[in-house]
């Protein structure tokens, strides 16, 4: 019996045992809004099931274990032969099993995959973000290999595979693999031009031999990578499996895994080729060419990512306040916490409807698309992954206390904030890459301008926000050190157009208000008081 001291209440009760995917009107409606009609009972049916799975207390605690027990590297076996092997608790076995099983690898192998598997990401990084890494890579291989017919016909059915197969074996004799990659060295890190690693060719024609390191090898314990190397004909891609066809290891040393801040549960490791067997993606020298398309798809899976990471903390926050009580009433009812928390939701239905449409972009794949997501791509990534952090701290300091102490959760969101922000690209490289875009693609900035240009005379904030932004394209002048305040423009400006074209009015008015009409103070918490604050929240809670 418990004592009376310690009798229980004004807690808010676990957020478990709900639908991720239906509790998100933003997402359930950008999937309307996206998807074939044809195609919309079956997509809801598995989206609905993951939002389920993704609810459940079972696995949550997956989650939990899962960066509890963090990776072991394991160089050598008992008897002292090199392993090379990443072992993982099997909780996280579990929850890449459900990813794969999910179609979080099989965007490109059915109609409409890319705004199901988007939605899917977003649900999915909502229960633990370390294994969607795995499956980015894996997801964002294809359009490399595409660059070579051969290769993408042998690869590309086991990468969108519905299967996980943990063991490692040659991939001819599985039903499903896993991909990483391997780009960055030491002395460059997004400089990959800088690399050092060789290949030196082999007498099989498109097969070489890698010597060299990668300070970043993203899921080293994955069936194959893509990585870069200096050829003698320059910078070029190569596909490194890390099981031979005849069984046997590649040369693949991992010489430790990275300690970092958050991201705990995936395995981040520095690498060594010595004599390691490759073979040639696309030309030598057209390298960064040949992975663009890679790294263009796991920028998205940055944005969708974020989006989840804030759409978990701003549940979280709305759910807390909605159960707590606090000088006389409920925390939600109060009209500054209510200001807080449909700030928040803002910037987290922002961030979900433009992930979604970058998605419905790649599912339409029109030359006007294309072009369309050569700016919105990078501007995306800069913009929503540097917002999530303040989400996530700001939502953690809504349950107070709570908040930050680890069995909320919320530590563990706050952690991996920022991580989406470094990979695939700092800040400063997703700002220069759209200003190569704006320079050199005339088509790119005509295509964004269409896009922002459906909205224009619906808000005139919104309009002068059009305005200003076209102003500040005409003149080029030190551009480069102004980048960052370019770039977050386009990306805010398009997340208004969206917002206004299909939100909710009260959605729109407020972020328009704030973000575009300047009717908003440094921190979250400082919307207009005038707006419908409590409709915004309202479409915010999730439902339990």
């Amino acid at each position: 019996m418990a004592a009376s001291t310690h009798t229980v209440t004004n807690q808010a009760p676990p957020l478990v045992s709900y639908d991720v995917f239906n509790a998100d009107h933003a997402l359930v409606e950008a999937v309307e809004r996206h998807l074939d009609p044809q195609l919309l009972d079956e997509a809801y049916g598995d989206l609905s099931a993951l939002g389920r799975t993704s609810g459940s207390a079972q696995v949550q605690a997956w989650g939990t274990l899962a960066n509890e027990n963090p990776p072991k590297l394991r160089t050598h076996d008992r008897y002292g032969n090199r392993i090379d092997e990443v072992e993982f608790h099997p909780s996280w076995h579990r929850l890449l099993g459900k990813g794969v099983s999910a179609g979080l690898t099989a965007a490109w192998s059915r109609p409409g995959g890319h705004v199901r598997r988007a939605a899917a990401f977003v649900v999915w990084a909502q229960v633990e973000a370390g294994n969607g890494c795995p499956l980015s890579m894996t997801h964002a291989a294809v359009p490399a290999l595409r660059t070579d017919p051969a290769l993408a016909a042998e690869w590309e059915p086991r990468l969108t595979s519905m299967v996980y197969d943990q063991d490692l074996r040659p991939a001819g004799q599985k039903a499903g693999v896993l991909f990483g990659m391997g780009m960055t060295e030491k002395q460059g890190g997004s400089d990959v031009r800088a690399n050092t690693t060789t290949a030196r060719a082999l007498a099989e024609d498109g097969t070489y031999e890698l010597t060299g390191h990668k300070w970043f090898c993203s899921a080293p314990m994955s069936d194959g990578f893509l990585v870069l190397a200096q050829a003698p004909g320059g910078l070029t891609c190569f596909l490194v499996p890390r099981v031979l066809a005849d069984g046997t290891r590649n040369v693949f040393r991992i010489q430790r895994l990275k300690d970092k801040l958050g991201n705990w549960s995936n395995a981040s490791a520095e690498v060594e080729f010595d004599g390691t067997w490759a073979r040639r993606v696309g030309d030598e020298g057209r390298g960064v060419r040949t992975i663009i398309g890679m790294v263009a798809a796991t920028r998205l899976d940055c944005v969708l990512g974020s989006a989840g990471l804030m759409r978990q903390a701003v549940s979280q926050a709305v759910h807390h306040s909605t159960y707590r009580e606090a000088f006389g009433g409920r925390l939600i009812d109060k009209p500054l916490m209510r200001n807080v928390l449909a700030d928040l939701a803002l910037e987290s239905e922002a961030a979900t409807t433009l992930g979604l449409r970058l998605a419905a972009a790649y599912d339409d794949g029109g030359e006007q698309e294309r072009a369309f997501l050569r700016i919105a791509v990078p501007a995306a990534k800069y913009w929503v992954t540097k917002r999530c952090t303040p989400v996530a701290v700001e939502a953690l300091e809504c349950l107070g206390g709570n908040g930050y102490v680890e069995e909320s959760g919320m530590p563990r969101l706050l952690r991996e904030s920022p991580l989406n922000s470094v990979w695939e690209g700092a800040g400063n490289i997703q700002a220069l890459d759209v200003l190569r875009a704006l320079q050199r693609e005339p088509a790119a900035l005509n295509a964004y301008l269409q896009e922002v240009g459906k909205a224009r005379g619906a808000d005139h904030r919104l309009d002068g926000a059009i305005k200003n932004l076209l102003t500040e394209l005409a003149d080029l002048d030190g551009i480069e050190g102004r980048a960052r305040r370019l770039v977050e423009r386009i990306a805010v400006v398009l997340q208004g157009s969206l917002l206004v074209r299909f939100a909710p009015p009260e959605v729109a008015d407020a972020f328009c208000a704030s973000r575009l009409g300047g009717d908003w103070g440094a921190s979250f918490g400082t919307l207009p008081h005038t707006l419908d604050l409590g409709s915004v929240v309202e479409r915010a809670r999730p439902v339990s």
